[in-house]
């Protein structure tokens, strides 16, 4: 048979295959696209029979690792059929946690703030695909290009080349949220768009260029465009509103195994990644609206085509480790990927050290969401009840024990990277030089001033307009150490002048970009 006859009947066949496979599709899933179907049916009941099991799971966290208290809500089909709090908001008093007690959320505001930009993406104030500059034409970054270039969805996908929570260590120092997105520019940039790497201030500036362009504030523009819309009276994007809260949870840590209620973290300056405040109830109403593709209550609150762009993703995470598995994707300010039984979830947890752990997962195609928050340090509670009910609810059964993942990871997490970490230190050190030396004033363009001084009959470090104190124990020679936990590092002193005195002073702490070291300038 001649070649060309062969492939036009190969060629048709196939065609009629492929009106049939379309013909089924439409019998059986109507309007369903063949990449949104699971292998995987999710039984009449079992999702009710998952919800069931929430009090048993949530209580049982509790038990195991003595965090104060939690508040949950669970989404389906368009309802809120779960909401329910444990536990205290504060130790000491037993008040307890309610579906309206007001939590911090951490970075799950990253995808909340998301949804504000996808509004008013909406509305033709802005384009995802807007140079930041076009809005805040003073944010530089390192390369001239980038700066040019580097769009609002390129750093809420951090996609721009800064290096991984770039700017976060000049939060202790004191420095404004002006003051810490212009130091951005010294940051040293991987190619740009070429990778992921997780930052706060990144994404805090595009959300403070949207709302320049929209002519208020960030906290305004999310109210306005979210918050008031969908009813959530209790939320807001200003941490004095979160202060003033009646029904507030107080942030909890850990400190020689007892748990110890802490002054909360002001969020303020990265209020688009970390800045909100909530409670399960109005967050369900958020979920409600993210699963109707931007629709709540019969109501358009946020363009589908808008938020469908959030919602796709836009970077790899987390590159596959082996062939088999999968990888990790972010979308704009949200986790897109594909669980085990291949369905689509969004989700973000978010962590502040000083008390917050939260959680929010979601899957599109069972119209199921989840929420959860939490008034302890971050150790893994809330991902780990968000897998184990998502495994119960989609699949039937707990797949594994999420806890011995995700514990461990976290507890690795809060262990210093520093190489003094965990030696002991020398039994003969080599002795420092004497004080003298080391005394004075010191600059760093990214850091700014810092003053080595005697505090209590031992050198320190006051740096920053918070003047932040950095007590040094010595170690050898001219290194010193300083902090505890992961803010346990070196402090070392290199350089000799004409005087004797160092010449520069490198703070490991602060030397996540290589942007740790301090000159001296008297």
């Amino acid at each position: 048979m001649d070649g060309t006859i062969t492939r036009r009947i190969v060629a048709a066949l196939l065609a009629a295959v492929l009106v049939a496979v379309a013909a089924a599709t439409a019998a059986t899933a109507q309007d369903e696209h063949p990449a949104a179907i699971s292998a995987v049916e999710i039984p009449p009941g079992q999702i009710d029979a998952a919800i069931g099991r929430l009090d048993g799971l949530a209580t049982g966290l509790m038990e195991q690792t003595g965090i104060p208290g939690m508040a949950i809500a669970v989404v389906h089909d368009d309802r809120v059929v779960y909401a329910k709090g444990f536990g205290v908001r504060r130790l000491g008093d037993p008040t307890p946690i309610d579906p309206d007690t007001v939590f911090q959320l951490a970075s799950v505001s990253k995808s909340v703030g998301a949804t504000v930009v996808a509004g008013t993406v909406g509305r033709g104030v802005v384009s995802w695909n807007d140079p930041v500059v076009r809005h805040l034409p003073w944010f530089k970054l390192k390369d001239r290009w980038t700066t040019r270039n580097v769009t609002i969805a390129d750093l809420y996908s951090h996609r721009s080349g800064l290096p991984d929570h770039a700017g976060d260590d000049l939060e202790p120092l004191g420095w404004s949220r002006a003051q810490i997105l212009r130091r951005l520019r010294y940051e040293p940039l991987a190619p740009f768009r070429a990778s992921y790497a997780y930052t706060n201030y990144g994404l805090t500036a595009a959300g403070i260029a949207v709302a320049r362009a929209a002519r208020t504030s960030w906290a305004e523009l999310s109210e306005r465009t979210i918050y008031r819309p969908l009813g959530m009276r209790s939320t807001s994007s200003r941490f004095a509103d979160y202060l003033r809260a009646a029904n507030r949870a107080t942030p909890h840590v850990l400190r020689d195994g007892r748990w110890t209620a802490v002054e909360p973290f002001d969020p303020d300056r990265e209020s688009p990644a970390g800045g909100v405040s909530s409670t399960v109830n109005d967050l369900a109403q958020w979920v409600r609206m993210m699963l109707a593709d931007g629709v709540y209550d019969g109501r358009r609150i946020v363009d589908e085509a808008a938020l469908m762009a959030m919602r796709t993703p836009h970077s790899v995470s987390q590159p596959p480790v082996t062939l088999d598995s999968r990888p990790g994707l972010y979308g704009l300010g949200i986790n897109v990927g594909t669980d085990a039984s291949g369905r689509v979830f969004l989700g973000h947890s978010g962590a502040f050290e000083d008390g917050a752990a939260t959680q929010v997962s979601m899957i599109p195609s069972a119209k199921l969401g989840i929420v959860i928050l939490t008034n302890g340090e971050p150790m893994g509670v809330p991902e780990t009840l968000a897998q184990t009910f998502l495994d119960l609810a989609l699949v039937g059964r707990q797949t594994m024990d999420w806890w011995s993942l995700y514990g461990p990871a976290f507890e690795a997490a809060k262990q210093s990277p520093s190489p003094l970490a965990g030696r002991p230190r020398p039994s003969n050190p080599r002795p420092a030089r004497p004080a003298r030396a080391y005394l004075g004033r010191y600059h760093s363009a990214y850091l700014g001033g810092a003053r080595v001084v005697r505090r209590g009959g031992k050198l320190a470090i006051v740096a920053g307009p918070a003047r932040k104190v950095y007590p040094l124990e010595h170690w050898s020679g001219d290194t010193f150490t300083t902090g505890t936990g992961r803010l346990f590092g070196a402090v070392t002193f290199a350089g000799r002048g004409r005087d004797g005195r160092a010449l520069a002073v490198t703070v490991e702490s602060l030397d996540s970009s290589g942007l740790g070291t301090y000159r001296r300038s008297r």
